[in-house]
């Protein structure tokens, strides 16, 4: 369990739903759910967490100081993914992405988490249209409860 696959194991019930912590620039923690789910970082292969966004407050902070926590639960059971965010979206270019390639990462962080969807192209769409964001966490530390 003290693995990534691990961790975001406890989510699959829920669609990968977990509570995503992030600093503020007053030292405050600011938290909200998302889904996120396990794949490939798109350039270097490795494992990674993910989460696709458009929310300004957890962008804005993520920016700025990209230490993220992610935790995932079960019942009493809880696992933590502490890590650096990096992102990547229409106003968080990155040089390894396209937008056909961005348009493909939001599709596989979707469904990592566990999502499905019966037409794509509306998906697409809509990331699209929101300027939805890709958050890519490289794991520092995993850690959870030992009930």
């Amino acid at each position: 369990m003290d693995t990534l696959t691990g961790a975001a194991a406890l989510g699959r019930d829920e669609q990968g739903l977990a509570v995503v912590s992030t600093l503020r620039g007053d030292g405050t923690i600011q938290s909200s759910l998302v889904n996120a789910g396990v794949l490939p970082h798109p350039l270097t292969g490795e494992n990674i967490l993910a989460f696709v966004t458009y929310g300004r407050v957890k962008l804005a902070n993520l920016r700025l100081r990209p230490q993220v926590t992610t935790t995932f639960r079960n019942g009493w059971q809880w696992a933590t993914v502490e890590g650096r965010a990096e992102l990547a979206g229409p106003d968080d270019q990155q040089p390894w992405l396209d937008t056909d390639q961005l348009r493909q990462l939001l599709r596989a962080i979707f469904t990592a988490a566990g999502g499905q969807h019966d037409d794509w192209d509306e998906y697409d769409r809509v990331m699209a249209e929101q300027r939805r964001t890709a958050v890519l966490i490289s794991p520092t530390r995993i850690y959870r409860n030992r009930p």
